[in-house]
């Protein structure tokens, strides 16, 4: 299947779909991107995606070396961003702590991730050079299965 086909899969399932218009113009948007395809997406760093219940999720990224002040978590816009903070402090405070070697790297990184609108952030945590960033998904009293009665 080529790239130009893609969106049009998108319109093909708008007619017997409601209320997705929203996910098929963001998932048209990132196929239109030519940075989608041409480069791989960045593997620093590692990360697990979890699904640990019906409606929960944690998203795992492994950061051996980093603390807290070297990592900001932000959300807006229905996109979660991961990425690191350049403190030059730390690193000078690294050389005259008389580091010979340095194995454990601290890479400048972003990683972003897209939310749905039914899905909220509860809170991250780093512990043991892991963040996890625990999400719960909210199903309204509207979407949970019932009988519809005919008049």
């Amino acid at each position: 299947m080529t790239l130009n086909k893609l969106p049009s899969i998108f319109n093909q399932l708008r007619p017997v779909s409601v209320g997705f218009d929203n996910i098929f113009d963001h998932f048209e948007r990132m196929f239109d991107d030519d940075q989608f395809f041409r480069k791989p997406m960045a593997a620093f760093p590692f990360y697990n995606i979890a699904k640990t219940g019906d409606t929960t999720y944690n998203i795992e990224v492994a950061l051996a070396g980093y603390t807290k002040k070297d990592v900001k978590v932000d959300y807006a816009d229905n996109l979660l961003t991961i990425k690191s903070v350049k403190d030059a402090k730390d690193i000078s405070k690294e050389t005259a702590a008389g580091v010979i070697h340095k194995g454990i790297a601290k890479r400048y990184f972003s990683k972003v991730f897209t939310i749905a609108n039914d899905v909220e952030i509860k809170g991250a945590e780093l512990k043991d050079g892991l963040l996890k960033v625990s999400l719960n998904k909210i199903l309204p009293e509207g979407k949970k299965p019932r009988k519809i009665e005919v008049k």
